[in-house]
């Protein structure tokens, strides 16, 4: 945002707080669709950018030490450490606004609906993981995980010039909800801590499919086609094994007839994506098989109660 003319210019964000750090440092992050130009390297020209992401810490606790702290009495009485909050804000860059009026019409045509508000939500939280991804690889830490706009404590859709953007500020924002509306009715529909008292409780186990299905989802959404197609071919697998039989439901068995016919078709996408990225006809086939396995899964999860 530091081009030119940009400090005067409006741009659409969506902001996170979340509870902690978010495993990011401070600071910018330029950042361009997969497949495109790569976006200029520090000190070069930002002019065109996609989508800027901005991480700033308040409260973050002080770097770690070389050597570690020996363990020290702890009182149950003592108050617990407050924690720092993350600002995360995804900057849509690559649409600025002519003028304060336009940024204003957007911002309230954005947060009119729950649809559009979805949207936007979904958007800045695909580029803050796709940054957590890089970094996760970047590392070899296998425990860097997804945020989702749930788990933030506050989230917000506005408008700014560059420089408060940049600063985490704005001229204009909306607090939203996120964790109502159709989101939190998919979730009630399910029951989700009935199955986890079930699973900790040693009377229900999570089958393999679930978790490889689960994984195949993560990358698709993130963007990841060919890790989602590799991921799919094992799932579906294991899904064809362990919920054979499973549910005494016409459903249940029509999907899993057309999963073991199109069973070929997962290996054939999983040969394609190791030889590279795969074209939006293969991407569609691994969209629909991944949604088929899903919603063999969710009916399981239902109809089991």
């Amino acid at each position: 945002m530091a081009s030119s003319g940009a400090g005067d210019r409006l741009f659409g964000f969506v902001q996170f707080d979340f509870a902690g750090t978010v495993g990011l440092p401070d600071g910018r992050y330029l950042a361009r669709e997969p497949g495109g130009p790569p976006a200029p390297r520090q000190g070069e020209t930002e002019e065109g950018e996609q989508s800027v992401l901005v991480v700033s810490t308040e409260g973050a606790p002080a770097p770690g030490r070389r050597r570690r702290r020996r363990p020290r009495q702890s009182k149950p009485e003592a108050e617990p450490d407050s924690l720092p909050l993350a600002r995360v804000t995804a900057v849509r860059a690559f649409e600025p606004f002519a003028g304060g009026e336009e940024a204003a019409r957007w911002l309230d045509a954005a947060t009119e609906a729950e649809d559009t508000i979805d949207v936007l939500v979904d958007e800045g939280a695909a580029l803050l993981n796709r940054a957590l991804h890089a970094i996760a690889a970047a590392s070899g830490d296998p425990y860097m995980h997804s945020r989702s706009p749930e788990s933030a404590v506050a989230v917000r859709i506005g408008y700014g010039s560059g420089q408060q953007v940049a600063d985490g500020e704005w001229t204009d924002a909306r607090l939203v909800d996120v964790r109502g509306g159709t989101r939190r009715r998919r979730s009630d529909d399910l029951r989700p801590l009935e199955r986890v008292a079930a699973v900790l409780g040693g009377r229900e186990r999570i089958d393999t499919s679930e978790t490889l299905i689960l994984r195949a989802r993560t990358d698709l959404d993130a963007g990841r086609i060919r890790e989602a197609a590799l991921q799919l071919r094992v799932g579906l697998e294991a899904l064809l094994i362990e919920l054979s039989g499973a549910l005494n439901d016409p459903g249940h068995d029509e999907d899993m007839a057309v999963l073991q016919e199109r069973r070929g078709e997962a290996g054939e996408l999983a040969n394609l994506a190791l030889r590279g990225e795969l074209e939006a006809e293969a991407e569609r086939r691994t969209r629909e098989l991944i949604e088929l396995a899903e919603r063999v899964l969710r009916r399981r999860r239902v109809l089991r109660g």
